[in-house]
């Protein structure tokens, strides 16, 4: 049964955004290849390079910010109820 990521960050924007395959980088990325080794097998320069792991990144950050707050925001409607179900105790 495949687990359910959720929202993910967009991949085909990115690549638009910089010309080339983000997907490929990620997964070259994955495969444990270095920066330098993967910026001349796609021919971007480092610093794009950089610059789209900076904005891969930053989507995860602001992806597990969401998450936490939902949790957060979940967690303290679940506490007002019980204190409404027993405010004596």
């Amino acid at each position: 049964m495949p687990k359910s990521k959720g929202p993910q960050i967009d991949e085909k924007a990115l690549s638009k955004k910089y010309r080339t395959s983000v997907t490929r980088l990620i997964r070259a990325w994955k495969s444990g290849r270095s920066d330098m080794e993967i910026a001349a097998r796609a021919g971007i320069d480092l610093t794009t390079l950089r610059q789209i792991k900076t904005d891969i990144e930053l989507a995860h950050r602001k992806l597990r910010l969401e998450k936490k707050k939902e949790a957060l925001a979940k967690s303290q409607a679940s506490l007002q109820r019980q204190i409404f179900l027993r405010p004596l105790l």
